[in-house]
């Protein structure tokens, strides 16, 4: 237990308030002795994680101890890994249930403080639109190995909490819109390093899966949000849908306190620190801290805000892809819009049945799991365990077939949405679009880490960027656009547009391979 422990949030603040003489790591203890090989010289670092250091000019490199080293996250029992994903997926879907928890809460703020729809649905807008502004600052401290990712998780998700309980006891609009927005923002590091925390526990043949699986909370989030309020919310009021968020975030703290480090570097940057203690020499450091030691905070800005958006402007492929991304997620959001127009006023609904409707989103990315996993395990997984080498390309194909899920399902929608239909017809419409979207996001995010890995987490947290900012729109021209063309019509040109998108996939999907080519920041080989 006290192995868990010490490399928590919790564990940690324990050792700086006892200065280390509670919870001891092996090689703070009397008795312990370096590995044999120790003070050898080694080959390249990485090249066999058995050397436990490595001499690189100067300095002593320090590495993990052995193959079966307990503290690489690699090596964490099934259980260990375990938490880390119910942690990890419970803290994204908290952040994403708390977007869309607000909506069943618009009509009566909307009739008590006199405002429009329009300014009532920034109230989801802005949030969504700080989580998408969240990744680009809090991603790259994550990625230095002085800070690690708990450090900024728990930060943040404290500022998160604090900040909720102003949010619900707010008595003004521009205040209240403004607490909406640093909520999404501080947020936001459980969408831009969660991928990351369970990419460092889990082994490359199983990513897929489990990535999927985390994919399905952002999804997951927002559908059961509006269920959860628009039981809640015409009882006790629209402040309760915000004292929600509190509960749900403050259990996911408590959790995070209890989340070991994931970050090898940030683990070794420690061991570092103290073989430095226990060998009195100086010279021992871990392979990021030699990397990293003329790193600057101008750079780290400009690596994360500039160059991402350099790569969009001139690589037409990335450009698309976030624009594309952007597109089906802002048609995802635009459904918090719409529906209270289909299942309230012409189905007759009230909030609360009207939220049990966004399970079929849940249903939708179940579903679609099953093609794309069995696509990942027959075809991708396969020729990587034959040692056949596949395009990034490749990775497109779910995306190929899913775009033409999201027109379909948006046209179903909008000419079977009447009172004279079923519900569950346009519902089904629902369960088209949304798998087809949680597909298309899920196979660009792995095409752009594998065409582009140098600048794979800036280009993503530009892309989350896009999609929040395009999300944003959504909320604010829904209404008009309904108001204007009606249901039918007004989802009939959603559909229409994103129909002539599937025209961009199949060239993204054909000819990406000779774009890369030239391309100056893709990979070629």
């Amino acid at each position: 237990m006290a192995a868990f422990l010490r490399d928590t949030p919790l564990g940690q603040l324990i050792r700086w308030a006892t200065k280390g003489r509670i919870l001891q790591y092996p090689d703070e203890q009397p008795g312990f002795k370096l590995p044999e090989g120790y003070n050898k010289t080694p080959r390249s670092q990485g090249s066999d994680p058995s050397s436990a250091v490595e001499e690189a000019g100067e300095w002593l490199v320090v590495d993990w101890y052995s193959q079966d080293d307990e503290e690489n996250p690699q090596n964490w029992s099934a259980w260990k890994k375990a938490y880390l994903h119910i942690t990890i997926n419970l803290y994204t879907f908290a952040v994403y249930m708390s977007s869309s928890i607000y909506t069943p809460a618009v009509p009566e703020l909307m009739r008590i403080y006199g405002i429009s729809t329009t300014t009532a649905s920034l109230g989801l807008g802005l949030y969504v639109l700080g989580y998408g502004i969240g990744p680009l600052v809090f991603s790259p401290p994550s990625e230095i190995a002085a800070i690690g990712r708990n450090p900024v998780y728990v930060t943040t998700l404290l500022l998160f909490v604090i900040l909720s309980v102003p949010t619900a006891l707010a008595n003004n609009i521009p205040g209240f819109m403004i607490l909406r927005f640093l909520q999404g923002f501080f947020g936001s590091p459980g969408l831009a390093n969660g991928g990351g925390s369970i990419g460092d526990v889990t082994a490359p043949l199983a990513m897929p899966y489990a990535l999927y699986l985390w994919a399905f909370f952002p999804l997951a989030g927002p559908s059961v949000g509006p269920m959860i309020a628009g039981f809640s919310v015409p009882v006790k009021g629209w402040r309760w849908s915000m004292w929600e968020i509190v509960w749900i975030s403050s259990f996911s703290l408590l959790n995070i306190l209890l989340l070991p480090e994931t970050s090898a570097s940030n683990i070794l940057h420690r061991r570092a620190a103290r073989l430095r203690a226990f060998m009195s020499n100086p010279t021992y450091k871990s392979q990021s801290e030699i990397t990293q030691q003329h790193l600057s905070a101008p750079t780290i800005a400009r690596n994360s805000l500039m160059i991402p958006w350099k790569i969009n402007f001139l690589d037409p492929s990335v450009l698309f892809t976030s624009l594309y991304c952007g597109f089906v997620y802002a048609i995802f959001y635009s459904f918090f819009e719409v529906f209270p127009l289909v299942y309230v006023d012409m189905y007759g609904m009230n909030w609360g049945e009207m939220g049990l409707v966004f399970m079929s989103v849940l249903i939708a990315v179940v579903v679609a799991g099953g093609p794309y996993l069995a696509f990942i395990h027959f075809v991708v997984n396969r020729a990587v365990r034959e040692g056949r080498p596949l395009e990034p390309e490749v990775r497109l194909i779910p995306a190929v077939f899913a775009s033409f899920f999201v027109p379909s399902g948006l046209f179903l929608f909008a000419w079977t949405a009447r009172p004279d239909i079923h519900w569950i017809v346009p519902s089904i419409g629902v369960m088209f679009s949304s798998g087809g979207v949680c597909i298309i996001i899920q196979s660009i995010y792995v095409y752009l880490s594998l065409a582009y890995p140098q600048y794979a987490a800036s280009l993503l947290g530009a892309n989350t960027f896009c999609r929040a900012a395009m999300a944003l729109a959504a909320v604010l021209w829904s209404s008009p656009l309904y108001k204007t063309l009606g249901v039918a019509k007004g989802t009939s040109l959603l559909g229409g547009l994103c129909a002539g998108c599937i025209i961009g996939v199949f060239v993204l999907w054909l000819k990406g391979a000779a774009l890369r080519k030239r391309s100056r920041f893709a990979v070629t080989d």
